[in-house]
């Protein structure tokens, strides 16, 4: 890393922290040459590659933006949607590519998005997918409705058996064997 102040081509890590969640990575620098100290920040890029073939880099707020149009009028605030940006973006970042389709964030948009509001997701499906008629929504309401059942059902199946306390039982039989 060159050196701000004189220039030297070499500089040595004093000092490496991560920040912002591990997103960004601070380094402290002295330079060999003045005896100066500097700070950098390193960020690995994430890039969008639009419709058009355009890249530009992922941006947070542009996600929130889109999202906050969708939660217009609804039970939503800042915080949960600054929360369902980032977890687009780790979800983004998980393919493990530095180059993202726009195709793709839309999608890791909609999972959290479902589960933050229904109305939402439904409104940003609607644009994201391009719904033509009410059979569109019809259709992704009852594929919601399944979801849901399904969930319910796999959360009870999980259940064990209610216990049933004796003295709620009745009195205890005299002829049952040992206790």
């Amino acid at each position: 890393m060159r050196c701000p102040f004189c220039h030297n081509p070499d500089s040595r890590v004093v000092d490496s922290r991560e920040t912002d969640e591990g997103a960004t990575t601070r380094r402290r620098r002295s330079c060999p040459g003045c005896g100066r100290r500097f700070t950098t920040v390193e960020e690995a890029v994430l890039a969008v590659v639009k419709r058009s073939g355009v890249t530009e880099p992922f941006n947070r707020a542009k996600v929130i933006a889109g999202v906050r149009r969708a939660c217009q009028g609804r039970p939503v605030d800042e915080d949960q949607l600054a929360v369902l940006a980032a977890q687009v973006e780790d979800a983004v970042r998980c393919s493990g590519s530095a180059e993202v389709p726009s195709h793709e964030v839309g999608l890791a948009i909609l999972r959290p998005l479902r589960d933050l509001d229904e109305v939402a997701y439904l409104r940003f499906a609607s644009v994201y997918r391009s719904f033509t008629s009410a059979a569109d929504f019809e259709k992704e309401i009852a594929e919601m409705r399944a979801k849901a059942a399904s969930v319910a059902q796999m959360a009870t199946a999980d259940l064990p058996p209610p216990v049933i306390p004796r003295s709620a039982a009745g009195p205890p039989d005299p002829t049952a064997p040992g206790d």
